[in-house]
């Protein structure tokens, strides 16, 4: 393996990397450097883990110093969370230089973010709607001179929000310039990627990872297989292993939905387990306060949806647990991507149900790597089976009560107000929200009918027993 100054890097910047604890390059760094120094557009595909940011940001950095400006390079990526990673490894690296960036992300004031921009920072990393809208709305700043476009996680940067997010990068794409260097980066090289390599880019040198297995050899790949009802405290079983036998360590747990996300959170949390959740239905600053307390480990256990599984560098996570089977390999891949980082071990379990067992299959057929079945005592788990379900009831009968439901349609509607989209006829929300109470107030009438049925029978029961104890009484005497 080489070392940082073979591949080409100024000694200022190998002293950083060296005081990040970096001493020595990872393929994808070793691959993709020399080329993007030598001035060429450049395709990255690698593992999750495997150092993909600081491919890109050591060039960059390198590249600006010899002729610093602003707005010098422009980074997109999907999330607003990545973008704040990206931001950080561009200002920890490019201290020495005194880098100045901007974070461009929904959920910020639009007036602070137009100020900053004007200001010419060295680096802008930003999603491509917020982006897109200033480009529209402002003419106090311009992308026309920069140096360098990147766009990490590149696949769902280009396949995410369809029609909306394509015509974001139109018109990203309109106002920079068409001399530039383009670099792509991702985890999964998709059909769509390789349309772009002709479209966009100008003889892109093109690296992918050798290795057939797309998750890391460090990472100890597990299934459970379970009855969907009782998914849930295998679950709570699992997590209380994990507590009672490593204290120290962090785990992140995945579902589906953001409502799940929210259940399982309260779950655990009824359990004493110290918990925190990060989904797309919390504010901005609540969602950034949260992972900082789950990096610093002030809380050990996250639960999220796929807004965490990309690209975020959490490095002390010991477990990943799947809630839900991934419906594509490449989510599975990215998820598990959030342990075993930087040639630490680590361990991932999936709660795999009888309708499940196909996607496995696949999930299997992309890794190259078979899952191996997490040993379980399935009586321990029986043991608290009623009272896990009884609290899961508790919770979601709490959330309905917050209205979860008509909060998530209500911030649907402002988003596509804010992004200049039809908001749509008045009624039709109307009618939305209607059917959500109306389907939420039969919810209700349906509990509390179970529970006057299971009072109605328990009073039977009684009544029973007292006939055939009076039967009895008359009997012997």
């Amino acid at each position: 393996m080489s070392d940082f100054s073979s591949l080409g890097l100024s000694d200022w910047l190998i002293q950083q990397c060296k005081q990040m604890g970096i001493s020595k390059p990872t393929q994808v760094q070793e691959n993709c450097m020399p080329p993007i120094l030598e001035g060429r557009d450049c395709m990255g595909c690698a593992k999750t883990g495997s150092g993909k940011t600081a491919a890109f940001v050591l060039p960059v950095l390198q590249k600006l110093s010899e002729d610093p400006y602003g707005i010098f390079c422009l980074v997109l990526t999907p999330t607003r969370e990545l973008a704040y990673q990206i931001a950080e490894q561009f200002r920890v690296l490019g201290k020495p230089m005194g880098l100045r960036d901007c974070i461009i992300v929904g959920g910020m004031d639009m007036i602070t973010q137009a100020l900053e921009l004007s200001k010419k920072p060295h680096v802008v990393v930003a999603t491509p709607g917020r982006l897109a809208d200033h480009i529209r709305s402002s003419d106090t700043f311009s992308i026309k001179k920069i140096q360098f476009l990147i766009l990490d996680e590149a696949d769902r940067l280009l396949e995410q929000g369809c029609t909306d997010f394509t015509k974001d990068l139109e018109v990203i794409l309109a106002a920079v310039p068409v001399k530039r260097q383009t670099l792509l980066f991702s985890a999964t090289l998709t059909d769509t990627l390789q349309e772009l390599k002709g479209i966009a880019m100008n003889k892109p040198f093109f690296w992918e990872s050798k290795s057939e297995v797309r998750t890391v050899e460090e990472l100890d790949q597990r299934y459970i297989l379970t009855p969907e009802k009782v998914k849930d405290a295998y679950l709570v079983h699992l997590i209380q292993k994990f507590q009672d036998e490593h204290d120290d360590w962090s785990i992140m747990i995945f579902t589906n939905t953001c409502k799940n996300c929210q259940i399982l959170t309260m779950m655990m949390q009824k359990f004493n387990f110290p918990t925190i959740s990060l989904h797309s239905m919390m504010k901005q600053k609540q969602r950034f306060a949260n992972l900082a307390k789950f990096k610093s480990s002030v809380f050990k256990i996250l639960i999220a949806t796929d807004v965490a599984s990309r690209g975020l560098d959490i490095p002390t996570v010991q477990v990943v647990i799947n809630h839900n089977t991934p419906g594509l390999p490449k989510i599975y891949i990215h998820r598990v991507g959030r342990t075993a980082r930087a040639g630490r071990h680590g361990v991932s379990i999936t709660l795999v149900t009888q309708y499940d067992i196909h996607l496995v299959h696949s999930i299997e057929g992309q890794i190259q790597a078979k899952l191996k079945e997490y040993p379980v005592e399935e009586k321990e788990v029986l043991k608290i089976l009623t009272q896990v379900n009884v609290a899961r009831r508790e919770c979601e009968i709490k959330l309905e009560s917050t209205d979860f439901d008509e909060k998530k349609e209500i911030n649907k509607r402002k988003q596509m107000i804010l992004e200049g989209k039809d908001p749509d006829v008045e009624a039709k929300r109307k009618a939305e929200l209607e059917k959500i109470r109306s389907e939420k107030k039969l919810f209700k009438e349906r509990i509390q009918e179970t529970i006057q049925k299971k009072q109605h029978g328990m009073q039977k029961k009684l009544m029973k027993q007292k006939h055939i104890q009076k039967e009895k009484a008359v009997k012997s005497t």
